[in-house]
């Protein structure tokens, strides 16, 4: 039955067999992944999950700044209503809050493991480029999607972020006014913002990862070692290091599909707001212009870069280096001169600065978090300056960030990098 299923697919649409061969059967990968390459196949199980729990909310949903009754508007109101009377509607929104943050978890590991591996470095500098592209759109549909339940946070994070755009010479304040549709975040905004999160950006972000797909498997995948598996090939032009992506990977990706949804269970059912980080307090009460909450600041998520907007004190520059942070990752082909992929085998000096890089993130996460303004106190005492301590250490780490890339740089730009010899078949020892 299914031999007969296919082979009335394949007379009428022979397409789909070469790209099902292309894509999975006889798209060979190296034979070394490691659990560093779980995290693009969780990316698209997380995408999938947006996609499908987006639409069930989207049935529901009221995207109108409107009073339906005094201070409580109907897109939180409809929020509420998707809590609490719709069967089931407390667990789609939890799957798609809590999707929404392990999105983020595993691009940004993703990511990392694309550094530390050199996965820009030729020939895949459009698959980085299309991947950081994605990455860029994603942050888009999150800041959109964190405006619509219209909570107290979502408002005042919306009118701090839309208020940079006041930064870009001459146009600025046109600029911005153009994109609230108001003088304030209100009902224009709340409707093109919907519009944007549930339609335009989703689109892009679909056709995206379709083109990051297809440069990936022209190309082909990286390793742990940085060597190509294509170099070394047997009499019928197969990859000796290489394994089809079907059935091994697929067999290894569902392992590690249910470990994370084991993850994002215990997250949905005991903890969906993870303690303010996942949702924020400030977002259980209604939108209020006249109510600032006592720290606005974005999702986690978004952290690492509000730490560096807000540790530079001069508006025009901290924005410059806002979207420097995001943009000069799509350098980095260009930025790295090194010969060597595989942080394995690059020099000693290259994996302190990697780890200090990634430690740097972190600590900027938890600034932008406020985490710091608690924790600095207890360390220091109470009658220690908290905000010169969280400057101090604030601008520390925001050197840190940017003199990652300068270091690399100049590092193996002027050929100061000693690699260790990089073997001319991939390994599969640890």
């Amino acid at each position: 039955m299914a031999g007969a299923i296919a082979r009335w697919f394949n007379e009428r649409a022979p397409g789909l067999g070469v790209m099902y061969r292309k894509h999975l059967t006889e798209y060979y990968a190296p034979k070394n992944f490691n659990v560093m390459y779980y995290f693009g196949s969780l990316a698209m199980l997380v995408l999938v999950n947006q996609i499908l729990t987006g639409i069930f909310l989207a049935m529901f949903y009221k995207p109108s700044a409107l009073e339906v009754f005094p201070g409580t508007s109907e897109a939180f109101a409809s929020v509420y209503y998707i809590m609490r009377d719709v069967d089931w509607g407390w667990l789609i929104r939890y799957m798609h809050t809590t999707g929404a943050s392990m999105f983020f978890v595993v691009v940004y590991l993703h990511m990392f493991r694309g550094i530390m591996y050199g996965s820009y470095k030729r020939p895949r500098e459009l698959v980085w480029i299309l991947g950081m592209l994605i990455f860029l759109v994603l942050m888009a549909e999150a800041f959109m999607g964190y405006v619509l339940p219209w909570g107290n946070m979502s408002y005042w994070g919306a009118k701090v972020i839309i208020s940079l755009f006041s930064a870009v010479p001459v146009v600025g304040e046109t600029l911005t006014h153009w994109i609230m549709g108001d003088f304030n975040p209100g009902d224009a905004t709340l409707n093109r913002f919907f519009s944007l999160h549930v339609v335009a950006l989703p689109m892009v972000l679909l056709l995206l990862v379709v083109l990051h797909l297809a440069a990936l498997h022209e190309v082909g995948s990286n390793n742990p070692d940085g060597v190509e598996i294509k170099k070394h090939k047997n009499e019928r032009g197969i990859p000796l290091d290489g394994i089809p992506f079907h059935p091994y990977y697929t067999v290894k990706d569902l392992f590690g599909v249910g470990v994370f949804l084991l993850i994002c269970a215990f997250v949905i059912f005991y903890a969906p707001g993870m303690g303010g980080w996942f949702l924020e307090h400030d977002n259980y009460m209604p939108a209020n212009h006249l109510v600032t909450p006592a720290a606005i600041k974005p999702a986690w998520y978004f952290t690492p870069f509000y730490a560096i907007l807000r540790m530079i004190p001069n508006k025009e520059l901290g924005v410059l280096a806002l979207l420097l942070s995001i943009t000069l990752p799509f350098l980095l082909p260009w930025i790295d001169r090194g010969k060597v992929k595989s942080v394995r085998y690059r020099g000693v000096l290259y994996k302190w600065a990697l780890g200090l890089f990634a430690l740097s993130f972190i600590c900027l996460g938890l600034l932008g978090g406020e985490v710091t303004h608690e924790a600095i106190p207890a360390i220091f005492g109470p009658n220690v300056d908290v905000t010169t301590v969280d400057n101090t250490f604030g601008r520390f780490w925001v050197a840190v960030y940017f003199g990652f890339y300068l270091f690399l740089w100049v590092y193996t730009y002027f050929g100061f990098e000693k690699t260790r010899p990089v073997p001319e078949r991939v390994t599969t020892h640890d």
